[in-house]
C-alpha cells in the first residue's frame, strides 16, 4: 500500500496530522475506616496526587500542527456511604496524543509518573502524520488546498502506512441529528480527488 486518502469531511482541506486517542481506567487503593476515628487511608485523597499530576503534567514534545499531548481526567467513583473511609478510588483519563509520541511511549511516561493502577483500554488508536513533502499532499498544496491538524479521530489510526485525511464536508455537522452534506461539495470533492490523483498517477 503505497498512501490512502480517508474521505472523512475536512471542507477538501489537507489533514495531515491528526491526534491519536488512549483511554485509561485508573484505580487509586486505600484503607477503609469509620470516618469519625483516625483509621483507614482515604483512596480518593491517594487519587487527588495522581489526577494532579495528570492535570499539571506537560509532555515536552509539542506538535505545531496538533499543539500538546492533551490529559483530562473525565469520570471518577469512590465511596459506598458517609461515614467510611474509601479503600478504592476509581478515575478515568481521556488522552489525545500528538504525532511526535506513540500511545505506548505516553503509557510507559505515566507508569513511572503516577502511583495508582493504570489499565489502558486499547493502545490501537494511535496518532498519525503524512510529511507534506509527500507526493499527494503536494499535489493538493499545488491546487491551493491548505494543511492542517486533525483533533478528532477517523480510520486513519489504524492505518501503518501513509494516509491523507481529506473529504468533502464539514466535520462541525458530524454526529448531530440531522447530519448533511451538499451535493455540490460531494461534486467538488470528487473533482478535487481526480485533480489531484492526476498529479502523481503514472500514465
Amino acid at each position: 500500500m503505497d498512501f490512502a486518502i480517508v474521505g472523512e469531511p475536512t471542507q477538501m482541506q489537507l489533514a495531515i496530522a491528526e491526534k491519536g486517542l488512549m483511554v485509561l481506567d485508573c484505580v487509586a487503593h486505600g484503607k477503609s475506616g469509620h470516618a469519625a476515628r483516625e483509621e483507614g487511608v482515604n483512596a480518593i485523597y491517594q487519587a487527588i496526587r495522581d489526577i494532579e499530576w495528570f492535570r499539571t503534567y506537560k509532555f515536552p514534545k509539542v506538535s505545531p500542527l496538533l499543539g500538546p499531548v492533551k490529559m483530562s481526567v473525565t469520570v471518577i467513583h469512590s465511596g459506598s456511604q458517609h461515614n467510611i473511609v474509601p479503600d478504592t478510588c476509581e478515575f478515568t483519563v481521556d488522552i489525545r496524543v500528538n504525532e511526535y509520541y506513540t500511545n505506548d511511549e505516553v503509557l510507559e511516561i505515566i507508569g513511572k509518573s503516577v502511583k495508582c493502577k493504570v489499565n489502558a483500554r486499547s493502545t490501537r488508536l494511535q496518532p498519525s502524520f503524512i510529511p507534506e513533502e509527500h507526493p499527494i499532499v503536494k499535489a493538493g498544496k499545488e491546487l491551493g488546498l491548505k494543511v492542517y491538524g486533525s483533533p478528532t479521530l477517523s480510520d486513519r489510526a489504524l492505518m501503518r502506512f501513509p494516509s491523507l485525511k481529506v473529504g468533502p464536508g464539514d466535520s462541525a455537522r458530524s454526529h448531530i441529528a440531522d447530519e448533511y452534506i451538499f451535493v455540490k461539495e460531494i461534486e467538488e470533492g470528487i473533482e478535487t480527488y481526480i485533480n489531484m490523483l492526476k498529479k502523481i498517477l503514472i500514465a
